[in-house]
């Protein structure tokens, strides 16, 4: 039976989707193609209908993860995207959570064409942050976009870290406690020295 273009689409639209949430929980290299669309409910011989290869699935499913992740950001302040990101809930929400924090090692290892992905996903977090900081419009340009790179890298840097340990070790709470704690007075020291917050 053939498959109307609208169906299509969908059906391309829900292997995507379901891969980006399996590469997050287990890796790239974690996920074959045949378990992939076992998962999303097709049979494996109808991957290659819609996608070249499984390289190009991973920089379509890493595309569409790291767009769902900045608009996310996009509707949250700065103490508000530490408050969600450096918390137990996101280092334990492998499979919905920030793609950067769950395949930037793996994307390291991988070709450039998903290297760009993950920089374009970068880029846009950084920008997107920058416009929420409070203290940005008074701040060099190289010294707000300086501050972006440092909190977003220490927020990534501590989910990273902190799933690294076993899940009920005391080390992985520390970590999340001890990072939110640093941004969020990092945060406050820097909107008690905005003129326009005093």
């Amino acid at each position: 039976m053939r498959v109307s273009k609208a169906q299509a689409q969908a059906n391309r639209e829900h292997i995507v989707e379901t891969a980006s949430e399996l590469f997050r929980e287990r890796g790239f290299d974690g996920v074959g193609v045949a378990d992939l669309m076992a998962a999303a409910g097709f049979t494996h011989g109808g991957f290659y209908k819609h996608f070249g290869s499984k390289a190009d699935l991973m920089a379509e499913a890493s595309s569409n993860s790291l767009d769902r992740s900045l608009a996310s950001a996009e509707a949250l302040d700065i103490q508000g995207f530490i408050d969600i990101y450096v918390s137990r809930a996101h280092r334990d929400g492998r499979g919905t959570g920030c793609t950067m924090a769950a395949l930037c090692g793996d994307a390291a290892r991988q070709p450039d064409e998903l290297k760009a992905a993950f920089a374009e996903g970068i880029e846009c977090t950084l920008q997107t942050l920058a416009e929420k900081d409070p203290s940005s419009p008074d701040a060099a340009p190289a010294d707000a976009r300086a501050k972006m790179i440092e909190m977003f890298a220490q927020a990534v840097g501590a989910i990273i870290l902190s799933r690294a340990c076993p899940d009920d070790a005391p080390l992985a709470d520390e970590i999340l406690e001890v990072c939110h704690a640093r941004m969020t007075a990092s945060m406050s020291v820097q909107s008690e020295t905005d003129p326009q917050r005093g």
